[in-house]
């Protein structure tokens, strides 16, 4: 065992909250969280599915010949509800994910994807979408049209990665600093040229755009499910090969490389990680933010810093509560919907703000 793996050990068990059989307590409290998330939002809603109507309505089980909702039950189910919880997990899970790679790459609990402009990217390519598809211009693209809005978000994410990359990188070397200074920078520019389609929109183009930007999971299917998928997967294998290394980079750049880290390496990887996983929750629900800042963050005091448990309890405890915050957003001002970056950042905020609160002793929590 090199020094740095033996100052990163001392380092995990100093900081590290649970160890042991509690660590597994909690990932499987966790999973159980997602699971009864689940099962409540696919219960509830404006038309409510009892749970013992749930096992038929799902083909588990055969249909009470007295249930006269059964063909109403398995329709709303399959075609409106799972997809939408499905996609509620995988966005809450990659946006958890990237928080916890970006909070373990900067070194700063503060991090957040939307802080690189990533977000930012996506959002003014897609109000460009929007404002577009309803011009004269429409016809170009009328090609595109099912897929155009969320085609435009994630190309948006993509080139804005791509830009931030070229203009840290120099000699194969990428300098964190200048990435998340370019990124704000980026961000500004792009939410410039988001003002300035909203100055220019229509009022049906405005609220198009409004609602884009609050995050709303009303459009989500089976074939929207089907594109993120890939996303997530890439994500969660990506996690197999930055782990270690983002726990060795808690020490420094020179640590990490002399414990036989390739920190360039390690870097460009992880910046393709947050900038795919972001896209694609970009490209689907529009910007939805808090969840990659508070729940990394809530898992270190619980779990502690290392990332190989972080990385995956991340996913669960993101799915969970984008999962709980869409069903509250569908039902809490129904037949209505709420855009559902309001209540992420509702309640995220509060919670961030206790959090650091008792850090400092200012709260007895």
């Amino acid at each position: 065992m090199t020094a740095a793996d033996a100052k990163l050990t001392a380092f995990v068990r100093t900081k590290g909250r649970v160890r042991g059989p509690a660590t597994i307590v909690v990932l499987c409290g966790l999973f159980a969280a997602l699971l009864l998330t689940v099962l409540l939002a696919a219960t509830v809603g404006a038309a409510g599915i009892p749970l013992s109507r749930l096992p038929a309505a799902l083909g588990l089980a055969a249909a009470d010949p007295g249930n006269l909702f059964a063909a109403r039950d398995q329709l709303i189910l399959w075609s409106i509800r799972i997809p939408r919880i499905a996609i509620a997990a995988m966005i809450g899970g990659m946006l958890g994910a990237a928080g916890a790679i970006m909070q373990g790459l900067f070194r700063n609990p503060l991090a957040d994807p939307a802080l690189v402009g990533v977000s930012s990217g996506g959002a003014f390519a897609a109000a460009g979408a929007i404002v577009i598809s309803d011009s004269r211009f429409a016809h170009y693209v009328s090609f595109l049209q099912p897929f155009l809005l969320p085609l435009a978000a994630f190309v948006g994410s993509l080139l804005t990665t791509i830009i931030l990359y070229r203009i840290s990188s120099r000699s194969g070397r990428t300098s964190i600093a200048l990435f998340l200074l370019a990124g704000i920078a980026i961000a500004a520019i792009a939410n410039a040229g988001i003002g300035l389609l909203v100055f220019i929109a229509d009022d049906r183009q405005l609220r198009d755009i409004t609602f884009w930007l609050l995050g709303s999971l009303s459009g989500a299917t089976w074939s929207k499910a089907a594109t993120i998928a890939p996303m997530l997967a890439l994500g969660l294998v990506g996690m197999l090969f930055t782990s270690r290394g983002l726990d060795v980079l808690i020490l420094g750049e020179s640590e990490a490389f002399h414990s036989g880290v390739d920190v360039e390496r390690l870097k460009r990887i992880c910046i393709v990680l947050v900038s795919v996983m972001t896209g694609a929750a970009v490209s689907v629900c529009g910007v939805i933010g808090f969840i990659g800042i508070v729940v990394p963050h809530l898992l270190r005091l619980m779990i502690g810093p290392g990332h190989r448990l972080l990385l995956p309890a991340s996913v669960g405890l993101g799915a969970s509560l984008l999962v709980g915050a869409d069903t509250l957003a569908r039902t809490i001002v129904a037949p209505a919907e709420m855009p559902i970056g309001i209540l992420t950042a509702a309640v995220g905020a509060p919670i961030f703000l206790l959090i650091l609160l008792r850090q400092r002793g200012l709260v007895g929590l």
